[in-house]
């Protein structure tokens, strides 16, 4: 019994050793102050180890959120996961800030930056522009707050940008409605992209291509509804030369606008 145990005595203290052995060659973090995990963590972040320091700064709050760092600590996690391409995290974090410290005098620049994690995560225009529309949000949110900021302008830059992606999207879509010749709802979907973003580069562009869709529908139409939709894509033309005289489209549309006369011409014509 006595020799049995010893043995288990050993054995525990094998596994204890074992174990910690273990834990101190894995590069287990340590830290014994707050003020020692923010600096481990702000220099893994200089060096460009975002997810070392991540894990840091997250020490960090091991001590509380009301100490000292616990601020610096957490604008910089935020900023880390931004910088690691970790975007939801980071927008979360950035939130977390503003709403703990909302006192601290770089919450506007936290606003700024949580946008900017929307912004980074808006794709290509062909695919889902929710995160688009989030980031537009967030800009527009952060004009309304910080008029007079030095980023407002930097921010109404970005929402531009960004409209211009949802216009080119509603185009698009406008011209799959065209290509498979379903003229009444690429007619619409036109409308609705000049509707919505008169003011970006792609204006001219829908109104060119409402003008086109109807007079296609025209053509196709039952001479009974001929002339309300030629006279549609007549509305579309004097919108286009008046609003944009200067347009590179208006050649385009004034050849349009030849074959749309040359129809209504021969309503005219029977009356």
């Amino acid at each position: 019994m006595r020799d049995l145990r010893f043995s288990t005595s050993l054995l525990l203290t094998l596994t204890l050793a074992i174990f910690l052995s273990a834990c101190a060659g894995s590069g287990r973090l340590r830290y014994d102050t707050p003020e020692e995990a923010f600096n481990k963590g702000l220099a893994e972040f200089e060096d460009g180890d975002f997810d070392s320091a991540a894990e840091y700064l997250q020490g960090v709050f091991d001590f509380g959120r009301t100490h000292q760092w616990a601020a610096d600590a957490q604008l910089l996690l935020a900023r880390a996961y931004r910088a690691n391409e970790e975007f939801l995290l980071a927008a979360n974090e950035y939130t977390r800030f503003t709403q703990i410290y909302r006192s601290d005098p770089r919450v506007p620049d936290a606003d700024y930056e949580l946008a900017m994690t929307y912004f980074d995560r808006s794709p290509h225009y062909r695919l889902d522009q929710t995160d688009t529309e989030r980031a537009i949000v967030q800009f527009q949110l952060f004009i309304e707050r910080y008029g007079s900021n030095p980023l407002v302008d930097e921010a109404q830059s970005r929402i531009t940008e960004l409209r211009g992606k949802l216009a080119r999207k509603q185009i698009h879509t406008a011209q799959l409605y065209e290509r498979r010749e379903y003229f009444n709802a690429a007619a619409v979907s036109y409308e609705a992209a000049f509707d919505r973003f008169y003011d970006t580069d792609f204006a001219d562009d829908a109104l060119l291509g409402a003008m086109r869709a109807y007079y296609d529908y025209a053509r196709l139409s039952i001479r009974g509804r001929q002339l309300e939709r030629l006279e549609k894509a007549e509305e579309n033309y004097d919108r286009l030369i008046q609003i944009f005289p200067d347009s590179p489209l208006v050649k385009d549309a004034e050849s349009i606008y030849i074959s749309v006369r040359s129809m209504m011409d021969s309503f005219d014509s029977q009356s």
